[in-house]
């Protein structure tokens, strides 16, 4: 090689490094001037959402003659998840509006204001963009009477729609009025509870399930086991999803003015009834009572506007949508009254910790429970229950801070929302009261454990599982590949029944009632609200406010303030907690979460499988939890 040519060469080392040192730092450069700018959208958003510099709320301006338009877009909820500011941007910037999670209370908090509000002329149910779970039946009741508490004002109440879906049209149908869209449609199918069972897909892929349980109705692991579902199961669904549709139907019949019989009618005979309207859904809909009127979009809007005023442009008619309004809402200054708190254990149960509105971390109501119990202005705990169960360790850690509260004589009342079953009755049970609603549904005392191994398949592709161990346990190093050995299956079903004999004497304890009949009423059933209450594993029937009032009483107050334990991050903490994962997961990938192909939902729904999965992590393996209830 020649001086020039190896000259040249390490002259343009040296210029290709120096491109590369420039170009890192023009990154750097870019990465702390996003950095830098999020944080001041972060401190903007945090003083127009929060505190002004007098540590007052920002009022926001109310016109007056308005309509207030509850609008929720997003699943109704017990408690939301914190919002990721960097999320929001993120969805703005992109023209994305996803559904987001709707907290209940805050509805109920908005339509109690708005009632005695002058400025607040009527309502305008606007419910296209709002969803509930199969087992929300209760915060949809709660909201129904709320909506009825609003229209004796004499308020005017107006819904409005392209279509309703059934929990939709269960608010709607206490409206002043009903309009739909003129193609648009109503269907009401009343409640089912459906599984997909796979028994025979696991036999002919051979793999091996082992089930631990115990319980008659613990109906949990019957998808791996039958290719139906059980007798005991249908019984026991059919008892509770029977209340839910009685009193859909009873509500919806009350608020329209209709026959006893015609929602039932509607549901069962909706082929018939079309054939009378050609087939229009529309028609069909307003014929059978159901709604007022079918016009357009632009229809509607005038009747608004003839009914509550135009803005001042004309294009609209006077209006405040229920978030802007929720902010208007300032919160009591005057805290000099003892406290009832409130701690809201929502979702799967698992054992350590989780964030609010994910899951109910054992250790992160723990925790909160403590906080209560050592605090002297605290004086009585409401701990509201929406959860299917899930880790029975983590459900037994929740129950040990309720019992160290009562010890220390500070009563604690559950109140359990649309859904406190298995893990999620485990931890009411030693409250003083338990209040749950007509339509809880709660029970579900049973344990069981679950998994597969694959030696039988692994054998068909011709892989093998062999070794020595010290003990007569140390094959089950190899379960998996390997069988699961008899005598640690033995141990895992002892273990399960211990669970369960635990489970029956913790609800006996905390209920005062006989271990045998605990059991005669558990063997993992589900029973709905008012059935409980007869069967005596609730204390009373009411809603979030009745069981609120009645932990005041047992603690002897009569003026008190209302606290929520859910600690609120600020958006600052938000971001700084969120940011490697949402500027390389979520800035990366914005457009593509707009449209989805194909693939990519598969991809999805796979990661909503595996974080199913994940929340099975007892300790123990023992899980008290109602998969069928979800």
């Amino acid at each position: 090689m020649s001086e020039h040519e190896s000259h040249f060469s390490v002259w343009g080392f040296i210029k290709g490094f120096a491109k590369l040192i420039i170009g890192v730092l023009l990154m750097l450069q870019g990465l702390i001037g996003l950095v830098v700018l999020i944080l001041i959208v972060g401190v903007m958003v945090e003083v127009t959402n929060g505190i002004a510099g007098n540590g007052e709320k920002v009022s926001v301006s109310i016109p007056d003659e308005a309509a207030l338009v509850l609008d929720p877009n997003g699943v109704l909820v017990e408690i939301a998840e914190d919002v990721n500011p960097l999320e929001v941007l993120r969805e703005e910037a992109y023209g994305i509006n996803e559904p987001t999670q709707i907290e209940v209370h805050d509805l109920v908090r908005v339509l109690r204001a708005a009632k005695d509000d002058k400025r607040i002329k009527g309502l305008v149910l606007d419910l296209g963009a709002m969803g509930a779970s199969p087992s929300s039946a209760s915060k949809l009741h709660y909201l129904v009477d709320e909506i009825a508490k609003f229209k004796e004002s004499g308020k005017k109440i107006i819904a409005v729609g392209d279509a309703y879906s059934q929990d939709q049209y269960l608010l709607a149908a206490n409206a002043d009025e009903i309009y739909m869209n003129d193609y648009g449609n109503l269907f009401i199918y009343g409640y089912g509870s459906y599984g997909v069972y796979v028994k025979s897909l696991l036999e002919k892929l051979k793999v091996t399930s082992h089930v631990f349980r115990v319980g008659t109705f613990k109906s949990a692991v019957e998808p791996f086991l039958r290719d139906d579902m059980s007798p005991e199961a249908k019984e026991a669904n059919a008892a509770y999803l029977s209340v839910l549709w009685r009193d859909y139907a009873s509500v919806v019949e009350k608020a329209r003015g209709l026959k006893p019989g015609s929602v039932d009618n509607y549901a069962n005979n909706l082929n018939a009834l079309l054939e009378e309207v050609d087939g229009d859904l529309g028609k069909v809909a307003v014929k059978a009572g159901f709604v007022d009127e079918l016009m357009s979009r632009a229809e509607m809007n005038d009747k608004l506007k003839e009914t509550f005023g135009k803005t001042k442009d004309g294009k609209s008619f006077k209006k405040v949508s229920f978030k802007r309004y929720l902010t208007s809402l300032d919160k009591k200054d005057d805290d000099s009254d003892p406290n009832v708190v409130v701690i809201t254990a929502a979702g799967t149960i698992v054992d350590g910790e989780a964030p609010t509105g994910r899951a109910a971390g054992g250790d992160t109501i723990a925790a909160q429970l403590r906080k209560a119990r050592e605090d002297d202005k605290v004086k009585a705990v409401v701990l509201r229950i929406d959860s299917p169960g899930g880790s029975a360790f983590a459900s037994d850690i929740i129950r040990d801070e309720v019992l160290a509260l009562k010890a220390d004589g500070k009563p604690v009342v559950a109140s359990m929302g649309s859904l406190a079953a298995s893990g999620g009755y485990w931890i009411a049970a030693a409250t003083d009261e338990i209040w749950a609603a007509p339509t809880t549904i709660t029970g579900s005392i049973g344990i069981f454990g679950y998994f597969n191994t694959f030696e039988n398949t692994a054998a068909e592709a011709g892989v093998y599982v062999d070794g020595v161990g010290t003990t007569t346990l140390s094959p089950i190093l190899a379960t998996g590949l390997g069988p699961l050995p008899p005598n640690a299956a033995d141990i895992i079903q002892q273990s399960t029944e211990n669970g369960y004999d635990r489970f029956l004497t913790i609800v006996g304890e905390g209920r005062h009632l006989d271990k045998a009949y605990v059991d005669s009423v558990g063997q993992g059933r589900v029973w709905i609200g008012e059935k409980a209450l007869e069967l005596k594993l609730v204390d009373k029937l009411g809603d979030f406010d009745d069981a609120t009032a009645a932990a005041a009483k047992l603690a002897g107050l009569d003026k008190y303030d209302v606290v929520d334990m859910k600690e609120k991050r600020t958006t600052f903490e938000m971001f700084m907690s969120n940011l490697s994962e949402t500027t390389i997961a979520k800035f990366g990938g914005a457009k593509q979460r707009h449209a989805e192909g194909a693939v990519a939902q598969i991809v999805r729904a796979a990661e909503e499988q595996a974080a199913f999965f994940a929340e099975f992590n007892d300790p123990n393996a023992a899980y008290a939890r109602c998969l069928t209830c979800e």
